[in-house]
């Protein structure tokens, strides 16, 4: 690590940390195709050959310099590496960064459902969301898309943004490399799905068939909707349904657990 490696923060309102400031409001509010990631699990995704997104800068804790050397030389010459004590890094993102290490990092730019299903094989698992408000579930969804080797993760326009910062975090980085698309609706993505060739299985406590009699191949597309208002009826209508059978009175999971469940399930020859 150079001298002039690293850029030394001193004043919180230095414009060269103007994107780090007040993260939390800005997180409401959106950053223009911006994101910010916390931590270094998720900072070493974003810095990998794996990564779908650029890394615009760090911002690091002036303490842990030298143990994140590596990573400071992952970023590469071309991206800034900015440096403050914890008691400045505190008051640029306005509450206390226990971590103490930030990027900011350029959102992919989003292609089409359509486009996105054209490129993928014949033999490929998706993972559909419907109303999927909740930023820690997001974040479930994608880490669990990654983990079973889904192709792709596919959202309604009521879905919240995967890369909110949160989200980013709970899916620890999976959201930064795992393609992902928007539709104008849910009908538009049951369209472009079955177009595509995909059989849509719904997840619904209603249904009739469970969850253990599906078998992997073909291009499958994991549906899942919102907990409490779940999917609309004349979606179900449209689609194959499978449910998980449960003791106890109850009759659902959390969405991240279902999908969890169903991944493993039309994947799992081959992830094996």
């Amino acid at each position: 690590m150079s001298a002039n490696s690293v850029q030394f923060i001193d004043d919180p309102s230095d414009p060269r940390v103007a994107a780090y400031r007040d993260i939390r409001e800005r997180d409401l509010t959106g950053r223009e195709g911006l994101f910010v990631a916390e931590g270094e699990v998720v900072i070493r995704t974003l810095l990998s050959p794996a990564s779908l997104c650029r890394a615009r800068s760090l911002l690091i804790a002036a303490n842990r310099l030298e143990a994140q050397k590596d990573l400071i030389a992952a970023a590469g010459p071309e991206t800034p590496v900015y440096a403050a004590s914890q008691a400045v890094m505190d008051a640029i993102a306005g509450f206390p960064l226990h971590r103490g290490l930030l990027a900011l990092g350029e959102k992919p730019v989003e292609r089409p459902v359509e486009a996105v299903l054209a490129d993928l094989p014949e033999d490929c698992v998706v993972l559909a969301c419907a109303g999927i408000g909740n930023h820690d579930n997001m974040g479930g969804l994608f880490r669990n898309a990654a983990a079973f080797g889904a192709a792709a993760v596919l959202r309604d326009e009521r879905c919240c943004d995967p890369f909110y910062r949160k989200a980013i975090r709970v899916s620890v980085g999976a959201v930064l490399r795992t393609p992902g698309a928007g539709a104008a609706s849910l009908d538009h993505l049951i369209v472009a799905l079955q177009a595509a060739r995909f059989q849509v299985i719904a997840l619904s406590p209603g249904a009739t068939e469970p969850l253990s009699g599906l078998a992997a191949g073909g291009r499958r597309a994991i549906l899942v909707g919102s907990e409490g208002p779940g999917l609309p009826s004349e979606i179900m209508a449209r689609v194959r349904t499978v449910g998980i059978p449960m003791a106890g009175g109850f009759d659902s999971l959390n969405v991240a657990v279902t999908s969890a469940l169903a991944l493993y399930q039309v994947t799992s020859v081959t992830v094996r």
